[in-house]
Order: C-alpha cells, then sequence, then structure tokens
C-alpha cells in the first residue's frame, strides 16, 4: 500500500515547519499510524548518523524518535553541509558525494531528482503516513525550475500541502495571502490548509484574523498555534545560536561554560544537556569580549576546521584561549575542535579548505592528517583511566563520529576493541574527543560537572532520551489543543488527489 502523505511547507525559513513536522509525527505514531518523516534535500552542518553510518539532517533524526521509527537516509536523500559562503559537501543517500559551488549544485537537478523520488517511494511502500518537510518558501520564483525540496515534490506525491506563516515576525496576511497568490494554480490547488504559528499572548484575539485568511485565502484555517516555552529539543542550524545570551553574571552555584560560536559550527546539539543543567549557565559567544572569564571553555565541532581555525586567531580568541588554559581554566575540545587544540593539522588532499597545513593551539600533545574518506559511524567507547573523571573508569560511552581527520594520540582516554580516541594534558585540565554526544551520557555528565563543582541534579541514566521524549510529547499535546487534527485527517486520509502520479518533476 502506498502511504498517505502530507507536506508542511512555510512561508519561509525558520516558520516552524521542523517542528510542525514534528509534532505531526507524534501525533501520527501516537494514534498508531506507522509514519515517517521525510526531506528531499536539507541544508544544515547539524548532522545525525544513522545506524548504517549513513549522514541526515539533525532535524530528520529528531522527527523519526517522534514517529517511533528509526533515523534512515531516505528520510533525507540530500543534505547541503556549508563549507564556505557559497559551497557545499553535497550528501546523497547518506554519503559524501563532492563539494559543490551553489552555481554547480542547481545544475546538478537532473542527477540528483531520482534519488528524490526513489527514497520517498521506498518510504511509502513501507509506512501508512509520510510527513514531508518543506524548505525556505515555495514562492521562490527564481527557483521554481531547479528546486527539489517544495512544490516539485508535493507535485510528484500529488500531496496536500499544510502551509505555515510565522506571525511572531509580522505580516502573517502578506506572508500567507501573498504565498498562495504567487503559486501557479496548479500548485495552489495542492494547498489545503493554512496554520498560523508563533503566537503569543490571547490567542481569541486573532479569531477575525483566521476568518479574514479564511475569506482571502480560500482554504481551511486549521488554527493558532501558540509560542511553546520550554521545549528541550535540538535546533536544525545555527541560526538559533544567534540570539544574544543575557548579561547576567552565573550564581555562586553555577559553572560558566562558553562554547565558542564558530563561523562553520557543527552538531552544537551536543551541548543541550549542558544547557539543561540548573547548575550551568551555558553560552555561545564569539569574541573576547563576550568569552570573558569562564569556568570553562568549549571548541565545539565545525564543517571547516581549518578555516575556523583562521578565524580563531583572526578574532584574538585563539591567544586568549591558551591565556586562559594557563590560569587553569578547563579546556575542551570535540571533533574539529579536539583536532585545533593540537600541535598541527596536516590537510593532503585540501579538504573543507585550500589550506594544507596549519598549527594547532598547541594544548594537547596530538596532531591530525586529513583524509579523503570520511568516517561517520555510531559508537560505543570505553573510558580508559580516570585523567577526565574520577570513579568512571570502564565506563561505557555512546555517541557518534562524523569526521576526516585522522588524529595520532599517545594520552588516549577512550577506547574499544578497534579504536582509541581522544587526549588529555595538564592532569585532564584540557581534553578532547571525536565522540559527538558526549555529554548526552547522563553519568558522565554528572561526574564531570562534580569535578567541576557543580552539584547538578542527579538523573537517571536514559534521563536525557527521557527528557526529548517528554518534550516531543508536550509539543504533540500543544498541536493538538490549538489545530482541529480530525480536519487534518480528513485532508489525509480522505484527499481525492491522485496519489499514485507518475509526475517527474
Amino acid at each position: 500500500m502506498t502511504a498517505k502523505t502530507i507536506m508542511v511547507m512555510g512561508t519561509s525559513s525558520s516558520a516552524g515547519k521542523s517542528l510542525v513536522t514534528t509534532a505531526l509525527c507524534r501525533c501520527f505514531a501516537r494514534r498508531g499510524f506507522r509514519v515517517a518523516p521525510f526531506k528531499a534535500q536539507n541544508m544544515s552542518n547539524n548532522a545525525a548518523v544513522c545506524g548504517d553510518g549513513a549522514e541526515i539532517g539533525r532535524s530528520q533524526a529528531l522527527q523519526a524518535m517522534a514517529a517511533g521509527t528509526l533515523p534512515h537516509s531516505d528520510m533525507n536523500p540530500i543534505l547541503l553541509k556549508p563549507e564556505g559562503q557559497t559551497r557545499s559537501q553535497v550528501i546523497v543517500n547518506g554519503r559524501p558525494l563532492q563539494t559543490l559551488e551553489a552555481v554547480d549544485y542547481f545544475k546538478r537537478r537532473q542527477q540528483l531528482w531520482p534519488h528524490v523520488t526513489a527514497a520517498v517511494d521506498r518510504l511509502r511502500d513501507q509506512y501508512d503516513v509520510v510527513v514531508i518537510e518543506g524548505a525556505g518558501s515555495p514562492a521562490e520564483l527564481n527557483l521554481a525550475s531547479v528546486e527539489m525540496v517544495n512544490m516539485s515534490v508535493a507535485r510528484y506525491c500529488q500531496s496536500p500541502v499544510l502551509l505555515i506563516g510565522d506571525i511572531e515576525r509580522g505580516g502573517v496576511f502578506a506572508q500567507l495571502l501573498g504565498t498562495l497568490w504567487l503559486l501557479e494554480p496548479e500548485d495552489r490547488k495542492l494547498i489545503k490548509a493554512l496554520l498560523v504559528n508563533k503566537f503569543r499572548g490571547d490567542l481569541s484575539l486573532f479569531d477575525s484574523g483566521v476568518e479574514i485568511l479564511k475569506e482571502r485565502g480560500g482554504v481551511d484555517v486549521l488554527g493558532v498555534l501558540p509560542w511553546i516555552d520550554g521545549l528541550q529539543l535540538p535546533e536544525e542550524d545555527a541560526v538559533a545560536l544567534s540570539e544574544p545570551t543575557p548579561n547576567e553574571s552565573p550564581s555562586d552555584s553555577q559553572v560558566d561554560i562558553a562554547v565558542i560560536h564558530l563561523p562553520h559550527i557543527a552538531n552544537f546539539d551536543d551541548f543541550d544537556p549542558l544547557a539543561s543543567e540548573p547548575s550551568v549557565r551555558l553560552r555561545y559567544v564569539r569574541s573576547c569580549e563576550q568569552l570573558g572569564h569562564p569556568d570553562v571553555v568549549i571548541l565545539p565541532g565545525t564543517k571547516n576546521t581549518m578555516g575556523d581555525l583562521q578565524w580563531l586567531h583572526d578574532a584574538g580568541l585563539a591567544q586568549r584561549i591558551e591565556q586562559l588554559a594557563e590560569h587553569e581554566t578547563i579546556v575542551v575540545g570535540i571533533c574539529g575542535g579536539y583536532q585545533m587544540l593540537g600541535q598541527s593539522i596536516v590537510n593532503p588532499h585540501r579538504l573543507e579548505s585550500g589550506v594544507e597545513r596549519a598549527a594547532g593551539l598547541g594544548l594537547l600533545p596530538v596532531s591530525t592528517t586529513f583524509e579523503a574518506e570520511k568516517q561517520t559511524c555510531q559508537v560505543q567507547l570505553q573510558i580508559a583511566d580516570e585523567s577526565i573523571v574520577s570513579g568512571m573508569s570502564g565506563e561505557w560511552l555512546s555517541g557518534y563520529e562524523i569526521h576526516n581527520g585522522q588524529t595520532h594520540s599517545n594520552t588516549a582516554w577512550l577506547t574499544n576493541s578497534s579504536k582509541n580516541d581522544g587526549a588529555h594534558a595538564r592532569d585532564g585540565q584540557i581534553w578532547g574527543c571525536y565522540l559527538h554526544g558526549l555529554f548526552h551520557n547522563d553519568r558522565f555528565r554528572t561526574a564531570w560537572l562534580n569535578r567541576l563543582g557543580a552539584q547538578p541534579i542527579m538523573l537517571e541514566p536514559t534521563s536525557s532520551q527521557t527528557q526529548l521524549h517528554l518534550s516531543l510529547d508536550k509539543l504533540a499535546d500543544a498541536f493538538e489543543a490549538h489545530i482541529d487534527f480530525n480536519r487534518l485527517l480528513e485532508i489525509v486520509f480522505e484527499s481525492t488527489l491522485n496519489q499514485e502520479s507518475q509526475y517527474v518533476g
């Protein structure tokens, strides 16, 4: 049986497409449907690794969790990972294809489109419902002939579309009605309902607005979704990190942790569990002034290690981090940040940038060489010594790796039967590793914060996963409380659209 589909589009980027798609996956799953997410093309350096080592966007992995299914590359057949202003590494079916300039990427549409259609067809053969997420806006007229993620997918699947407007940024009538009016008649017919997102305050104040949208748009309005506070869900991209950090000082009971907001920061959801700890003040910083005198500095993952290392020097942050390290500030590096903390980085294949060799910050006794083949895998590693935390030797940690570099270390503190990982110096004051998801291991996080003098809430071993599922249920509850879900079910399951269309883009 071919699965039914519902497609979520927005009037702009950050309108809430990913969140609404996640909510729909959870709502359908709670009703007993076999449901899967799908996004033909995503652009994000916040990637996830599937069980087979395939890379997909973090948002699709979260949506798979909401749906109660395992993430798979079919859920995001094309992932673009920006390496510079105009170029991105192109991941197809979970594996790197090549790095392309934007203009060259669009020329590949004929080659890439079959990967999109094959992936969504496979999902529709396996599930009852596929919730499809668009990108940006379907009314980007200059991209209409080359896009592979919005109306081209809706037409191929003949999918009903839910169009979201963001009232938080203002102009929601122009957003929604303008988008409808700009679409070609064939595409406009696929828009079956509107949704107003991110409303703050008394929802009844927009009752007349709903009627205006119905009258002027000629389609249903499923409801008005309020701003939902307190959702502890990973963000899709680094735009969320651009929000200013409050300027308050940490309390006496808090540890002040500063994460360097690198230009090409990647997989920053590594630090979400730290941000959730009441004993931690976590902030993202881009200058020496913002950095100040934290208790801990973290260099995160990056999609352009060499370029971001140069940025650290240009911004004065490299020298400042070295100074802080001399005064016993804890310095941590994860993945690309780990590479930067070493003595040197050699880049013989000119990956990510044209720089062949660079000196690291010299804070760890390691050296890194970039290899042509990228490593992506889920991994379990055992703590080999107690340099980083006491009482944890022999403990197993779970996470994943995404990196090209091979790092030679004589002070590895993580190991399994096939590899060693990580390095440390100065009795564990400075350390790093390749393990993304490290701080999602609750026992490790708690022990490390205890070493820093923090007083974290003692959590159960599965608490990070538990918190994610609580947030997913909170999101679904809010969605169902404010949206006409019965009408949505009618749109999905009673649509007269030709679900077997052979439209080819």
